[in-house]
């Protein structure tokens, strides 16, 4: 398909995704028009570099603007595209579900632009929302802004992504498959097209109607969730059974393929802006229609409980008033997000114990500390970290520490050796036997 036939593309919202998913598509050949609110994000990226820490992201943004323009103006957006991507919070209410407050904004914004536009659009909501909402309030609001009717001249569909901050452009361009809730064929098969344009690999498309949509994106997050605290419960498990070995179980139970080997990895709790929340939403969902949830439910209590595991561990190791040095503090590596960081939460779990803590991350130390503030102290290289420190506790797995020198770990005083507390199994055990005992979670240790 030459850019010429391609349908023109505008991305509504310019955060931490919708930037990413702009750049891709100018990436792969589309005509592509970011519209958002905040001028410094407009002007960034007619500038050709967003402040969005992504890997790829501005590389692709610099290869590709002459097909990449953005604006505050909702009627430029719209006459320049034939498709709108809206990609806007949805923050959790105090109920635990999704409010729309943004989408529907988005929507007044675009169907008062629509009015203007002759002929066919589409607008896909990409947004996570909750089941049963594109249908009726999103729908609504955008056929009362814009004066049409969903149908032969407006199409609606609902498109959430499947992706992690970190690798945003790679799961973009790679996704295991494309999930379409969709007003009708017509619009369905113009989402399609583009996807199949869009992606480097050619992933399935599963198309349905729009509640089905939202249930499954939810869905799958939910069950990814419940893997990781299978995986954190087995740990926990094997570290109480001396010569178990949760890396060995899981293996084999990976190995399965009723089972699976993804997310099956006994280590810290799950955090980010995605998986709690959604995990929380799915069993207030739940409750709310009179289902019950007892997997998500006891899944999100099993998470909650992992803070409480590990400064358990530590206080077998370590009495109040020792120096911790944690290293990690970003929810996951290659992404600068603290928000429900499990790294973070035990920086203060510890900290309020009465231990002296030190933080160091390659990308994510200023934003835990804002969280932290002078509950700890940031240290100011890995080095520094170590040597500092009477017990080590290495908790997001970053490449850079891999690197960490054995002989940081040296300790003089009396036959002392350092712990390390490996959550990641990030250091290999023989590399560092005669400086420091590194324990492995779920080891039987």
């Amino acid at each position: 398909m030459t850019s010429a036939s391609l349908p023109r593309v505008s991305v509504v919202g310019l955060g931490k995704l919708g930037a990413p998913l702009a750049a891709v598509l100018a990436s792969r050949g589309f005509s592509v028009v970011g519209l958002d609110v905040n001028k410094t994000f407009v002007d960034a990226m007619n500038a050709g570099k967003m402040p969005i820490v992504e890997p790829q992201l501005n590389e692709l943004i610099a290869a590709n603007r002459e097909r990449l323009t953005a604006t505050m103006d909702a009627n430029e957006a719209i006459q320049k595209s034939d498709a709108s991507f809206v990609i806007v919070p949805t923050p959790s209410d105090s109920t635990g579900f999704f409010s729309n407050r943004f989408v529907l904004q988005a929507m007044e914004t675009l169907g008062k632009a629509l009015k203007a536009k002759q002929g066919y659009h589409m607008v896909v909501i990409t947004s996570t929302v909750m089941p049963g909402t594109t249908d009726t309030e999103i729908k609504s609001a955008l056929e009362k802004a814009s004066g049409r009717k969903v149908g032969p001249d407006l199409g609606l569909c609902y498109n959430p992504e499947f992706i992690a901050l970190g690798s945003v452009v790679r799961d973009m361009l790679f996704p295991d498959s494309i999930l379409i809730g969709e007003s009708d064929s017509k619009a369905g098969d113009m989402l399609q097209t583009i996807y199949l344009q869009m992606c480097e690999n050619k992933p399935p498309v599963q198309r349905m109607n729009f509640v089905n949509a939202e249930l499954t994106k939810i869905s799958v997050n939910t069950y990814v969730t419940t893997k990781i605290s299978y995986a954190n419960m087995l740990a926990d498990i094997c570290d109480r059974i001396p010569g178990a070995d949760v890396d060995a179980v899981t293996k084999a139970l990976g190995a399965d393929t009723r089972i699976g080997a993804k997310y099956l990895k006994g280590a810290m709790g799950y955090g980010g802006p995605c998986f709690p929340r959604d995990n929380v939403a799915f069993a207030a969902f739940a409750r709310k229609i009179g289902a019950r949830a007892d997997v998500a439910e006891a899944t999100d209590r099993i998470n909650n409980y992992q803070i409480d595991r590990l400064s358990g561990l530590v206080a077998k190791f370590a009495k109040a008033g020792t120096r911790i040095a944690i290293l990690g503090l970003s929810y996951k590596p290659q992404t600068p997000v603290v928000e429900e960081s499990h790294s973070v939460k035990l920086a203060a779990k510890l900290a309020d114990a009465g231990y002296v803590v030190i933080v160091h991350d390659p990308l994510a130390q200023d934003a835990a500390m804002a969280v932290l503030g002078d509950k700890v102290v940031g240290a100011s290289s890995i080095e520094g970290a170590v040597r500092e420190c009477d017990l080590l506790i290495v908790a997001t797995g970053w490449p850079q520490y891999k690197e960490i020198d054995p002989a940081w770990c040296k300790r003089g005083n009396g036959g002392h050796r350092l712990t390390v507390l490996d959550l990641w199994r990030t250091l290999p055990t023989d590399r560092f036997a005669d400086v420091a005992d590194v324990l492995y979670l779920g080891s039987g240790r």
